[in-house]
């Protein structure tokens, strides 16, 4: 699939979780082990998970195979470091902590239909969007394949609860970790394994163009969202780098063919910015940018983040905004917040427990205050 199996730095066993079932026979092959080892092996790691850290606790396979398999193999597994649950909604918000002592975020979201995650598909990120507090670190690492399904994985073992539906929005640009999120989708969506249709996958891009036409081609029928916060490339180049890469008219001619070639609709996320994109002329230079286009924009009312200056208009400059895009055709609707009272937005946790660290580390020193406000970027689709 054109992504190398990362080994454990350790001692340079091989990531069996971020393994396809077909990779596993082609494994158990080169073992002269019969096929169908794949299958028992590959269950375990997938279905039957909860708990399982070692080939050991396999216990339909033989000890002289499961040593066999520790020689080569690693089973990689996540750590709660920190979980906050809302008093309001339910929401649950986790900080794993991944074996190199790195940290990412995930949110589980309580709807009527099921539960969704958000979840993260790099440490830290790249893109520099100016509004996002998972930007402010900056970009660390990808993550495996194994490490975004046991950000799944986790969450379903310690709620008790399976997940429904899936969002591709926390922490990091997943068009960016391409062939590991490619990876992830596949293994996640087989049968033998969490058997989830991708229509219940949502991911998010800042827009990565020639990597929406890669993703265009595997017609994989999740729900492609794009980060756009602006109706133009004047201001879309104030607030997030990638547009001085691809300007709007190359970003928006790639999804008007994304919907051609799957029929899949496209979901655009507008963070509503008070003062920098949010006015009536906003709307309708959106309008008119999106008209024709099937279509949905989840207008976002964006918090302050300290380190960012950014706030927030009134519910009413909101509700007015929303009212002038369906005025004027486009289907539009204002997200509702879920987990406001524990910051729920993906990147203020891990920003805050590193801080936490190097304030203990450097006691004296002028450390910066806890992050303040949150931006909203959890979908509900």
């Amino acid at each position: 699939m054109g992504t190398e199996i990362r080994t454990d730095t350790n001692n340079s066993k091989l990531d069996i979780k971020s393994m396809t079932l077909q990779e596993l026979k082609t494994e158990m092959a080169a073992m002269e082990e019969k096929p169908f080892r794949a299958a028992q092996i590959y269950h375990w790691l997938h279905q039957k998970n909860h708990g399982i850290r070692s080939f050991s606790q396999m216990t339909d396979i033989s000890g002289a195979l499961a040593e066999k398999l520790d020689q080569r193999y690693y089973i990689n597994a996540l750590s709660i470091q920190r979980k906050l649950v809302s008093k309001i909604d339910g929401t649950v918000k986790y900080l794993f902590g991944l074996t190199d002592g790195n940290c990412v975020e995930a949110v589980v979201m309580r709807y009527k239909y099921g539960n969704s995650l958000c979840i993260s598909t790099q440490v830290g990120c790249k893109m520099g969007c100016k509004f996002c507090a998972s930007t402010l670190a900056g970009w660390v690492r990808n993550l495996t394949p194994s490490e975004m399904l046991d950000e799944i994985y986790a969450a379903q073992e310690d709620t008790g609860e399976k997940i429904a539906s899936l969002v591709l929005m926390g922490i990091g640009e997943p068009l960016d970790n391409y062939d590991n999120v490619i990876r992830f989708l596949t293994i996640l969506s087989s049968p033998e394994g969490q058997n989830l249709s991708l229509r219940h996958v949502s991911l998010s891009t800042c827009g990565l163009v020639d990597r929406i036409y890669d993703l265009m081609k595997l017609k994989l029928g999740l729900t492609l969202s794009i980060s756009l916060h602006a109706p133009n490339d004047e201001i879309r180049r104030q607030t997030m780098p990638v547009s001085l890469r691809y300007d709007i008219d190359t970003l928006l001619k790639a999804c008007r063919d994304y919907f051609a070639y799957t029929g899949r609709r496209i979901s655009f996320e507008y963070a509503l910015i008070a003062g920098v994109n949010d006015s009536p002329e906003c709307a309708r230079e959106l309008a008119n940018r999106l008209k024709g286009m099937p279509c949905h924009v989840n207008l976002i009312p964006v918090n302050p983040v300290k380190e960012r200056g950014y706030r927030r208009g009134s519910k009413q400059n909101i509700l007015h905004f929303q009212q002038m895009l369906q005025h004027l055709g486009i289907n539009a609707t204002v997200r509702r917040e879920l987990g406001s009272d524990i910051n729920a937005a993906c990147g203020q946790l891990r920003r805050e427990t590193e801080q936490a660290n190097c304030a203990a580390a450097f006691p004296t020193s002028n450390q910066p205050s806890k992050p303040e406000g949150r931006v909203h970027l959890c979908s509900e689709q």
